[in-house]
Formats: C-alpha cells, sequence, structure tokens
C-alpha cells in the first residue's frame, strides 16, 4: 500500500511538471523588423569603393557583405546596394550560370555537392546560391546548406551562399539575379543555383541560367507523376539520381520512360536535343559526364548566338521584374496607403465591400499626385 501510494504521488509530480503551458495565445513569434534592426546595427556600410575593389580582388567577406545589402530592403542598404551592382556588372557575364531543381527527396543538395567537389578538382571556382524555403507562417528560414554540403564548404574555391526565398515564386530568391552579378564579378566561373522544388513558378530560374537542370530519381512510383509539364519542356537535361545499389535498374528504368516523354515535347527554343542520364551523387557515378553534358550544350549554344540571345531577353526580364519590385514597394511605403490599408482590409473581410473594390480604393489613393 505504501509502494502504490508513493507510485501514485510520484506519478502525479511527473505528469505535473509534463504539463505544457499554453502560454501567451497572441504572442508575435517573429518580430517582422528585428533582422533590418540587427543588419542596421551590425553591419557598418563602408564606402562604395572599398566593396568594389573588395569584389573585384575576390574578397569573400566583402562580397558577402554586399550580397547582404542586395537581400536588405532598408533604402539606405537598398540604394548602396544598387550603385555596388552598377559598377560590377561591366566585369560579370563570363560565368556558366547553371540552374538545379528537382522533385522533393532527388537529393539536390547532395548532387550539387558532388558537383562542385568534381569541379573543384578542375579548378574551377564555383558559388552555390542555395535558396532556402521560407515559411509562410513566420517568413523564417533554416538557411541549413553549408551543413548539408560540408565537405564542399570547406573547399578554398567554392562560396555557398544559402538565401531564403521569402516567398518569391519559384523558391528563388528575390534578389538572386543581382547574386549572380556579383559572384561572377568576384571571380567566380561557375554559378549553380539551387531552387526550392518543383512547381509552375520554376520559370522564375530558367529566365536567369544558360542551363537548366531537373533531378529525378527512379522507384518511387510513378516517375512524370506530379511533375509539371512546363517544367520538363524548360529543361536542358534531366538527370535521375540515386542509381545506385539495388535502385540502379529502377532508376535505368525510369531514364527510359523519360526519355520516351521527352520525345513527345515540342523542340526546344535552342535547337538542342534534351539529354536524359543517370548519375549517383553519393557514388559520383556519372557525375563527370553530367558536367561534360551541361558543357556541351553551352558550347553549341554559344557556337549557334543562342546563348547572346537568350541573355539579352533575361537582362530585359530582369528590367522588367526590376519595374515590378519597385511599384510593389513603392505601393506599400506610400503613407496614403499605409494610412488606408487597415481600414479596407477590415471592410473587404468583414464583407462590406468586394477584393476588388478595396484594390480599387488603395490604387485611387496610392495614384493621387
Amino acid at each position: 500500500m505504501v509502494e502504490n501510494e508513493h507510485f501514485e504521488n510520484q506519478k502525479h509530480e511527473w505528469e505535473s511538471a509534463l504539463q505544457v503551458t499554453g502560454g501567451d495565445q497572441n504572442a508575435v513569434q517573429v518580430n517582422p523588423n528585428a533582422l533590418e534592426r540587427l543588419l542596421s546595427s551590425r553591419q557598418k556600410l563602408l564606402p562604395l569603393k572599398d566593396y568594389v575593389d573588395g569584389i573585384l580582388a575576390g574578397d569573400i567577406t566583402i562580397l558577402s557583405k554586399a550580397i547582404t545589402l542586395v537581400e536588405s530592403s532598408l533604402p539606405a542598404h537598398q540604394k548602396l546596394a544598387q550603385e555596388i551592382i552598377a559598377e560590377c556588372i561591366p566585369h560579370s557575364g563570363k560565368a556558366l550560370r547553371l540552374g538545379i531543381t528537382g522533385v522533393p527527396g532527388a537529393g539536390k543538395s547532395t548532387f550539387i555537392e558532388a558537383l562542385g567537389m568534381e569541379l573543384c578538382k578542375q579548378n574551377k571556382r564555383i558559388a552555390v546560391l542555395a535558396i532556402d524555403p521560407s515559411s509562410q507562417r513566420s517568413k523564417g528560414s533554416i538557411l541549413g546548406d553549408k551543413t548539408r554540403m560540408e565537405m564542399l564548404s570547406q573547399q578554398r574555391n567554392a562560396y555557398i551562399r544559402p538565401s531564403a526565398s521569402a516567398g518569391t515564386l519559384g523558391g528563388v530568391a528575390r534578389k538572386t539575379r543581382e547574386a549572380i552579378i556579383l559572384c561572377e564579378a568576384a571571380g567566380f566561373d561557375t554559378i549553380i543555383v539551387e531552387t526550392v522544388g518543383v512547381g509552375q513558378s520554376e520559370t522564375a530560374v530558367y529566365s536567369m541560367v544558360d542551363y537548366f537542370l531537373l533531378l529525378l530519381i527512379g522507384g518511387a512510383g510513378d516517375e512524370l507523376q506530379g511533375i509539371k509539364r512546363g517544367i520538363m519542356e524548360m529543361a536542358d537535361g534531366i538527370v535521375v539520381n540515386k542509381a545506385d545499389g539495388d535502385n540502379v535498374n529502377r532508376a535505368n528504368r525510369a531514364a527510359a520512360e523519360i526519355r520516351n516523354a521527352v520525345h513527345l515535347f515540342p523542340p526546344s527554343e535552342s535547337g538542342q536535343e534534351v539529354k536524359v542520364t543517370t548519375c549517383s551523387a553519393m557514388t559520383h557515378f556519372n557525375v563527370p559526364e553530367v558536367w561534360d553534358m551541361v558543357l556541351t550544350h553551352v558550347e553549341n549554344i554559344r557556337k549557334s548566338g543562342y546563348l547572346d540571345d537568350k541573355r539579352a531577353r533575361q537582362d530585359v526580364q530582369m528590367m522588367l521584374d526590376t519595374v515590378e519590385n519597385t511599384l510593389k514597394t513603392n505601393f506599400y511605403e506610400n503613407t496614403l496607403v499605409k494610412d488606408m490599408l487597415r481600414v479596407v482590409e477590415n471592410d473587404v473581410e468583414n464583407k462590406r465591400v468586394s477584393a476588388y473594390e478595396g484594390a480599387r480604393r488603395l490604387l485611387e489613393v496610392y495614384s493621387v499626385k
């Protein structure tokens, strides 16, 4: 009896200790201004010349600081960032730009590390712009690519820059294009952009790279299930990863099915055939061959003049995107819009006006001179 009573008392103490209080349900989990305050307080701005000279000299610390400025939304940072970009543009454009996307679990980070290690052996200078998904709720991001690419991050010729997607379509960070320019000016000859995953908006990364690589895996059921046809049509090359161990036959079978599917697509704009192959990022099987596939394609479109045309169209798209982003920023920073926004939101939420009428009112206020 005594033992039982002791046990019941102990059990009650354990249960009490394990209780979790609800806390303040209305507490703000993330202060939206915290990052900007941190940037403002910790990053002492350098003169424009120091940034430009440091980048052109290949100083990774200065490069990282410049990219941080590019990603900041503080007006003072943005003004300086645009001046840095303008100075670096004449020194950019010489690198090979490779975009990599793929289904979840395809091993994108492992593949990029394997490819990066191969390129380091060839004395290439590689910059990896790895885009981590941002939480739609807290806007936070793990930014764990340096952990996932541990070996590559230790190479002197490699630079890994994880950035939060911040809700940008296609998982491509809002300022990825600018980061590419800065990395090229810093002397990196190969730029790899890793996207969050497959989706209709992956056209964003396609609009900034020379070669768009789609990474898939075999043995996961219907190999084409969940893959948007538009993504496959944009791909310049498709690689079935994880072709190792017991998965080799499944990977080969998947590659054969994908080749059959690709033949049904319209001819690519570049006039190049979409290559499909297998590889294993884990064992490095066929990784050098994948790189040769990329080089051959880029060399062919360079000789045909298509690469210059493609980059010219990308510059136009960059201009239009910049206009769109600037208009959006100016709209929400407008004093009249700020004063009226919450009132209109409340009216729409409570069905007093339609969403279209609410938008019309805000735009009308914004257009007042």
